[in-house]
């Protein structure tokens, strides 16, 4: 077998703390690029609505592998939606967003076995064309090999000003100094949890977002990749 058949698909990684806008730059990249498209953080709220659905034993590290890895995931684009999610052939894109399952992911995103059973769940979506994997150890834990690492950040004021807005938005009322501090203490838990903290990888690019807009950070996002030559199955380079 040549060395090309050998090679594994490509992935870009794009990781940083809450609200840093990498779920909308992964998109728009994977678009561009014709790539698939994982969205780590949504595994976890997948996970804790179906073992809640089911009870299955979080302790038992074997049953909740070979759970997780029957789970048939896809992260797709319905009625110009971004990311609506099936699990099974069943969109779940409003199940996951309660605020239940929420809480609920928090809880077992701290359980050893579950991280583990995931990290494996997440290898799965490396398939041809290429892959984008949006998360927060995407580039340090799960792709540590991957071509290009993103490190997507900006101040908290301005994360948290862009959570309130997304918030406001969707008719949900609340003060935006409730909304940084929880961003506050998310990123202390995300930089300081024992198990795949959030790090900066030493071979990622860092691009700060908070004087840019989503087609800035867009744009300098596909200037690397276009300037590392990683634009296998691209359908396009316009930034949409």
């Amino acid at each position: 077998m040549s060395k090309i058949s050998e090679k594994k698909p490509p992935v870009i990684c794009i990781d940083g703390p809450s609200a840093s806008g990498k779920g909308e730059i992964s998109r728009r990249i994977a678009k561009n690029l014709g790539y698939h498209l994982l969205d780590s953080g949504m595994l976890y709220r997948i996970l804790a609505l179906e073992v809640d659905r089911r009870e299955v034993d979080l302790l038992d590290k074997k049953a909740l592998t070979d759970f997780v890895m029957k789970l048939k995931i896809e992260f797709v684009e319905r009625n110009g939606r971004a990311n609506a999610i099936n699990v099974n052939g069943k969109d779940v894109s409003l199940d996951i967003r309660t605020d239940k399952v929420s809480k609920y992911s928090s809880k077992i995103a701290a359980i050893p076995a579950v991280r583990e059973a995931l990290l494996k769940r997440q290898i799965v979506f490396r398939k041809p064309p290429g892959l984008v994997a949006d998360g927060r150890d995407m580039g340090s834990v799960v792709f540590p090999d991957a071509e290009i690492k993103i490190f997507l950040t900006a101040s908290p004021a301005a994360r948290a000003e862009r959570r309130y807005k997304q918030l406001i938005g969707k008719g949900i009322r609340v003060k935006l100094s409730s909304v940084l501090d929880e961003l506050i203490e998310r990123d202390a838990r995300d930089q300081n949890r024992a198990i795949s903290p959030l790090v900066i990888s030493e071979t990622s690019i860092v691009i700060d977002s908070t004087q840019l807009s989503v087609e800035q950070v867009s744009m300098e996002v596909m200037n690397v990749i276009i300037s590392k030559k990683i634009t296998h199955g691209m359908v396009g380079q316009s930034i949409t």
